[in-house]
């Protein structure tokens, strides 16, 4: 398929993904979100990016771009380029859990948070923000500190292609380990399906915020947890703990979704009230719904 002429921010994420990997995923959703705000009306909105335009008689030499004119002999002059020493961690759940697809047309969400943490990554890092990334499922599993230098980009999507391999998921140690490996304030994003004891993650939270540091939750949900879609009996099986229910599902479902529509309230409420932001992240939206969120947040940071 030739994306070409088509945002890949905007297309279905699971179409998007067979066509390459993590890497290339990423650069392409980075570059359509970037497009986007470049035509967005919004005055100034994309004053983060550096950005080039050829050079003009009159432009101070003083922003000629000498490494591209030395590549590839044309003189361009660079915009709004801007040192913000943003210091950010993404924190990965990779658990068990996360491995899950209620429909084979999707990806999984751990696909799906895969693909995203690369393409936030490789927003903040051209905006020229230090990046690092902490993957976890019942232990930490990957910690790379915060870089901005030379290839950053590449240890980060090499520890993407790593498979998680507990059954649990140990959110609040994760974090706590974010929390040392940045030394000065900074921005930790949490990506999970936050199947995790609530208490924990929200005590963790408390204590990066009190150590002045921004914190994000991004709640993973394939669409069929939050609807519970199926037809006739089910057997549900805990992924981590390996405990089966069965059920009729239409005696359940309306239960079952008031159910999941509290629990998402309870989350946003007790994050909320330790100054933590939350989105919740559906893996049917394309991606650039949740790059935007992200970089919205980025954006009202100092």
């Amino acid at each position: 398929m030739d994306i070409t002429h088509k945002r890949a921010d905007l297309l279905d994420p699971a179409m998007l993904a067979a066509l390459g990997r993590i890497e290339l995923v990423a650069r392409w959703v980075v570059d359509g979100f970037i497009s986007g705000l470049h035509r967005s009306p919004r005055k100034g909105f994309s004053v983060e990016f550096a950005e080039h335009r050829p050079y003009q008689p009159g432009d101070d030499l003083r922003y000629v771009d000498w490494r591209i004119a030395a590549r590839i002999d044309r003189w361009v002059v660079k915009q709004y380029e801007e040192e913000t020493n943003l210091r950010a961690t993404l924190v990965l759940d990779v658990s068990a859990s996360m491995s899950w697809s209620g429909d084979s047309t999707r990806l999984t969400k751990l696909a799906y948070a895969e693909r995203l943490a690369a393409a936030v990554a490789l927003l903040l890092l051209r905006q020229r923000d230090s990046v690092g990334l902490v993957r976890f499922d019942d232990r930490v599993r990957t910690v790379i500190p915060p870089r901005m230098r030379s290839g950053q980009w590449r240890r980060l999507v090499a520890a993407l292609d790593d498979p998680g391999a507990g059954k649990a998921s140990y959110a609040a140690g994760a974090l706590e380990r974010a929390a040392r490996v940045v030394p000065r304030r900074g921005m930790i994003l949490l990506i999970s399906d936050l199947l995790v004891e609530r208490d924990e993650v929200v005590r963790a939270v408390r204590s990066l915020r009190g150590a002045g540091h921004h914190v994000t939750v991004l709640h993973v949900l394939d669409p069929a947890e939050r609807e519970l879609p199926f037809a006739s009996d089910a057997i549900f099986v805990d992924p981590e703990s390996g405990s089966e229910v069965t059920a009729t599902v239409a005696d359940v479902r309306t239960a079952y979704r008031a159910t999941v529509l509290a629990a998402i309230a309870e989350w946003r409420a007790a994050l909320s009230a330790v100054g933590a932001s939350y989105e919740v992240v559906m893996t049917n939206e394309p991606f650039g719904i949740p790059l935007r969120r992200a970089f919205a947040i980025r954006q009202r940071l100092p």
